[in-house]
């Protein structure tokens, strides 16, 4: 009888052993859905039908549309290249320059920089020059959970301004949406670098 008592009670140790050799939960870490990229191709923006006159050209993403204001003068020389299958918007705006450079220049910095100072953890700027076609201009990545992530103007600094914000209809999530900010910021590079005036 003794001896049973021994078996089964070193049976419960070992059971008892080997239960608590278990590792304790933990919780994942928290997912994102992965999201397909289509492949970059891109088409000048006058090899399309429908588009105003506009005293410049530029290359956009063929998988992004033009759309333009309703023709009010206070919406002209607006106009998007959307991308509703990402729920993201390239805001553009272009204005000619009338001895007003200045005043331009202010407005830009309140609207990029100042706007967003609060909020971005970082803002990070990467100038742009082509001496040939005269265009110069800066490119703002604003870092954290910044409404717009890309914002970026290009000038001659005599004739032509134009400017451009990259936003999603979206609550910002920088970790989200990183990859998808990094994808649209290279469409917003080869614009600048397509761009060219006339």
């Amino acid at each position: 009888m003794m001896r049973l008592i021994n078996i089964i009670s070193a049976c419960i140790i070992i059971l008892v052993a080997v239960s608590g050799c278990g590792h304790s939960p933990v919780p994942r870490p928290r997912g994102y859905f992965r999201i397909d990229m289509p492949e970059k191709t891109y088409v000048n923006l006058y090899d399309q039908k429908n588009i105003p006159a506009m005293p410049f050209s530029f290359e956009y993403p063929t998988y992004g549309s033009l759309t333009f204001g309703s023709g009010a003068p206070e919406e002209e020389g607006w106009f998007n290249i959307e991308f509703p299958g990402y729920k993201a918007i390239i805001y553009l705006t272009y204005k000619p320059v009338k001895n007003d450079f200045g005043a331009i220049m202010e407005q830009t910095y309140r609207m990029n920089v100042k706007n967003h100072i609060t909020k971005a953890d970082a803002i990070n700027e990467q100038a742009f020059s082509n001496d040939s076609e005269k265009v110069f201009g800066i490119l703002y990545d604003l870092k954290g959970n910044t409404a717009s992530a890309v914002q970026f103007y290009v000038t001659d600094s005599t004739k032509h301004y134009l400017r451009g914000s990259l936003y999603f209809n979206a609550q910002p999530d920088a970790d989200s949406l990183a990859p998808v900010i990094s994808f649209f910021r290279e469409d917003i590079v080869h614009l600048i670098e397509t761009l060219r005036w006339y």
